[in-house]
């Protein structure tokens, strides 16, 4: 290829990349706007309905008549009205609020917008990815949220809101109890840009109580904002319904179970994780070593060492994986690695007996629980056929001719 073509090409990648942006940024102003109608039709719905007595008559009128006027634009549905005033309702109602500064009122006596509001707003002119802004800044919002705190977070919408479809929204009011957990699923779509199955995914296996609930050492072992990145993406317990195994299951039958589905095993993992191995050998003093399964973290760039525990935890396992986790920095650790990580996961694990086991650990090493399938609900219970049962009818059905 001659020099100009090769100057023509690069131009060319250039202006795609232009037009991508633009393309991004105008869905994302067309979803912004979107949500900022919504927004004002809910409080305009919800303010006619506490000051007239048009009563329940009121939506499905407006309805008729917004789809008389404006036969083109989809979202005036009778169904979907009562979503948009459900969603107005689920964040203004609550009473929850964006932190204020404590005393100051803007020129129409109103408490101004928070400062890490106007923050993030500003940040979204000048950055070329929403997740760069939004996703941390959510993840901010959350942690500061109490829910003893009142106000209005009328001033995040649709700015941060606006950052996800309206059908991410509906799943979120429908399936969270409450803002501030809704605002976490918020900042976890945006920072990993989940389908909306993914994300019912994760609000139905409430990863929401299980993130960041580990057991660790991480905050002695590793440097910050490494040992809160690394905290923040453990979970526990971590859900393995995708898996049939008998009560006697041995490591080994778990350990293949989990390869045998490894896509919906990285899904409960997180985001960030890449399988390198199975049994993966470590020599020392010629003598072998086989790790259960090895991972790299693409985001805190560091091996992760996962153990798998049909049973409860116990003091020994931490030291074994102390000594892996030693051998594997001392072999196969690079200069641009951080630390390895181990975890291990158990049938069961007190708290205590894991915090004594850690305590004086050098390595950095999590312990969750993870379970298989969930209990059985009390309704069914004696009525669904035991093993027993199973067994018997398939000897007559063998037996019989």
């Amino acid at each position: 290829m001659t020099k100009p073509a090769k100057a023509y090409y690069h131009w060319l990648h250039q202006l795609k990349e232009l037009i991508r942006s633009s393309q991004i940024k105008a869905a994302i102003k067309v979803n912004t706007e979107l949500l900022n109608l919504y927004w004002e039709l809910g409080k305009e719905i919800t303010e006619k309905e506490k000051t007239t007595q048009w009563g329940n008559k009121l939506i499905p009128q407006l309805s008729k008549d917004l789809l008389d006027e404006f036969p083109d634009i989809n979202g005036f549905s009778r169904s979907n009205l009562y979503y948009v005033r459900k969603w107005y309702l689920f964040y203004s109602g609550s009473e929850l609020i964006v932190p204020q500064v404590a005393g100051q009122v803007d020129s129409s006596g109103q408490q101004p917008v928070s400062p890490i509001v106007q923050q993030a707003v500003g940040q979204l002119k000048r950055k070329k990815t929403v997740q760069q802004v939004v996703a941390p800044f959510v993840q901010q919002l959350v942690g500061q949220l109490d829910e003893k705190t009142p106000a209005s977070i009328a001033a995040i919408i649709p700015q941060v809101l606006g950052q996800i479809p309206w059908g991410h929204h509906l799943q979120i009011i429908t399936k969270c109890k409450g803002v501030k957990e809704a605002l976490f699923y918020i900042s976890q779509t945006t920072a990993h840009n989940w389908s909306r199955t993914v994300l019912v995914h994760q609000m139905e296996s409430g990863l929401y109580k299980r993130k960041g609930r580990a057991l660790t050492n991480f905050t002695y072992t590793l440097p910050k904002p490494q040992s809160d990145l690394a905290n923040e993406l453990l979970k526990n317990p971590y859900h393995f319904d995708f898996l049939m195994l008998a009560p006697e299951a041995t490591e080994k039958d778990l350990e293949d179970a989990l390869l045998t589905h490894l896509t919906k095993f990285l899904l409960e993992l997180g985001a960030g994780f890449a399988f390198l191995g199975r049994q993966y050998k470590l020599t020392v003093e010629a003598k072998d070593y086989e790790l259960d399964l090895l991972f790299y973290h693409i985001r805190l760039r560091c091996h992760v060492v996962i153990e798998l525990k049909t049973d409860e935890f116990k003091p020994e396992y931490a030291g074994k994986l102390n000594f892996y986790l030693s051998a594997l920095d001392a072999q196969v650790k690079t200069k641009e690695d951080q630390p390895s990580i181990g975890l291990l996961l158990c049938k069961k694990a007190g708290k205590l007996i894991v915090e004594y086991s850690l305590k004086n650990i050098g390595t950095p090493i999590g312990v969750s629980e993870y379970q298989l399938t969930e209990k059985i609900p009390a309704s069914l219970k004696g009525k669904l056929p035991s093993i027993k049962d199973i067994e018997r009818e398939l000897n007559d059905i063998a037996r019989s001719p």
